[in-house]
């Protein structure tokens, strides 16, 4: 009895089997989602790939209270032509857009009176489509793009752009790098992570430089997005930023110690010496005296910058040695200033411990980038994986704290305030630039005598008198020569809400309305 009992309840579950399965494939057609405050990206399940059969995708998305939608379709290939089974639909509390579906003419992008939409996608059976791609954003960025927007769709040789939260893991190549400008084909807001202007969880505007071509574009891996390697084009792009990227590990007063020095191993006369960590040197790297993976303490690299300074990078690789094939492939990030305690980087957008992408091979650099920047005097990089054995080169990039870029560091606020009343080296979450006066700028109250006044305004006039009697024309020069360098034209590249004064905006910009090229699956892989 109990046999059969146990054999009747074992064909039960294989029957049911099936139907598990089948039930939970049922409302699983959402794929690639990310959000964020006022921005981000949504895709139906294995785009640029077949959607799947029979599934529902249904997400309801905001932006901040009293800010409108702004909804950008970059995609929308669905097979059915009546909308009855496969369709992608917008729902807010008292309009509907859509459905939308086969070959009907799809609005690119969608202005709501409203802060919150549901977006549902559905499907039936069907053979073929990519499903949809589409980005949000607030009102606050009326210069929304996609994902899928490639350099050589616009015209302009100068523009400005938003790019939303969630391009990096979407489809689309890239070739080139932050220092010689990326190929013209290369899709903007990838390019845009990988050169570390934006940070891929929060998006953020993007001003873009067009300039004539070159003859190879070498590439990089850097903030996660692999950058490869391409051949001559007419015209390449460089983002603009601000100039805060110089190299800080060659400046004298720097200082490199660790944990461990491995002095020797099996009989070579080998010196592994934290003093040979910087990536400038051709010699042998640092490397960790203890290749075991299961040990409690953990080493580190520190560098002494000998005062504090804002760290906006850093490049690594590993023993640079093909017989030594030693690298870290993944590293946390620790920072203080002279009486602080170390503190670790933690990502903006989730406020937890960020583990940075390191080498996958003992030669090739990698770039990360610090979003916000690190400001501090003393930063160690501590690696958290490894192959055979811990080998680091190290350049650290960023420039010294002055008064024209203290303000580019987001300081933590609290949620009544927007300055920032905390130690100088608290981790930085906030995407809200800081007004305080930069440290050590003292502000005075000046006494001028009445006798000096009198004098001043005297002069005043006598200059006004001679201008008048220069030649009508530009005291300044040519407007060539008031032009800025590409890297120092935008004072708050990491800002969320710029101000006007900081905006570039271009009227009746004229872009080009080819069809974007829609990336296939083959061409993902």
């Amino acid at each position: 009895m109990v046999a059969g009992a146990r054999g009747l309840l074992a064909l039960l579950l294989v029957v049911s089997a099936p139907l598990r399965l089948q039930a939970g494939e049922l409302g699983d057609g959402c794929g690639h989602i990310v959000t964020y405050q006022d921005s981000g990206t949504m895709t139906s399940k294995n785009y640029p790939g077949t959607y799947p059969n029979h599934t529902v995708c249904e997400k309801t998305i905001r932006v901040p209270k009293g800010k409108r939608l702004i909804l950008r379709l970059g995609d929308l290939d669905i097979e059915s032509q009546t909308c009855a089974s496969d369709y992608l639909l917008f729902t807010t509390n008292s309009d509907q857009y859509g459905p939308y579906c086969g070959s009907m003419s799809v609005p690119k992008e969608l202005l709501l009176n409203t802060n919150e939409v549901t977006i549902r996608f559905e499907s039936g059976s069907h053979i073929s489509g990519r499903g949809f791609l589409l980005t949000y954003a607030s009102s606050d960025h009326p210069d929304l793009i996609t994902c899928l927007e490639r350099a050589n769709h616009y015209l302009k040789p100068e523009y400005s752009k938003f790019c939303p939260a969630g391009c990096r893991d979407i489809a689309g190549d890239i070739s080139g790098n932050l220092v010689d400008g990326y190929r013209d084909t290369s899709v903007l807001c990838k390019a845009a992570i990988h050169a570390g202007i934006i940070a891929d969880e929060l998006g953020g505007q993007i001003s873009v430089l067009q300039l004539k071509g070159i003859s190879r574009y070498e590439g990089i891996l850097a903030n996660g997005v692999l950058s490869k390697d391409g051949s001559l084009s007419d015209k390449r792009f460089l983002f603009t930023s601000d100039g805060c990227s110089r190299s800080l590990s060659l400046e004298p007063d720097t200082q490199i110690r660790t944990t461990w020095q491995w002095v020797s191993e099996m009989g070579e006369q080998l010196h592994w010496s934290p003093g040979q960590a910087q990536l400038q040197d051709q010699d042998l790297s640092w490397a960790s005296g203890d290749s075991s993976k299961n040990r409690k303490q953990r080493e580190w690299l520190e560098t002494d910058l000998g005062e504090k300074k804002k760290i906006t990078g850093i490049m690594t690789t590993g023993s640079t040695q093909s017989n030594f094939n030693f690298y870290v492939k993944s590293f946390v990030m620790k920072f203080k200033n002279s009486n602080s305690k170390w503190r670790t980087y933690k990502g903006i957008a989730n406020n937890k411990e960020k583990v940075f992408q390191g080498n996958s091979n003992f030669r090739d650099p990698v770039r990360n980038n610090f979003i916000p920047p690190i400001v501090a005097r003393y930063v160690r990089v501590v690696p958290q994986t490894w192959h055979q054995r811990i080998a680091l080169n190290v350049e650290l990039f960023g420039c010294p704290i002055t008064q024209d870029n203290d303000s580019l560091v987001w300081r933590k606020t609290s949620p009544n305030t927007v300055s920032s009343t905390k130690r100088e080296d608290e981790i930085i979450t906030s995407s809200i630039p800081s007004e305080e006066i930069p440290t050590g700028i003292n502000v005075t109250t000046v006494v001028i005598p009445l006798v000096l006044l009198a004098l001043l305004v005297a002069g005043m006039g006598i200059f006004a008198a001679l201008r008048k009697r220069k030649k009508k024309g530009n005291p300044y020069g040519s407007a060539q020569a008031q032009k800025t360098d590409c890297w120092k034209q935008i004072k708050y590249p990491f800002a969320r809400h710029q101000s006007a004064e900081f905006t570039i905006s271009y009227d009746n910009e004229k872009e080009v309305t080819q069809k974007l090229d829609l990336i296939t699956s083959d061409m993902a892989g």
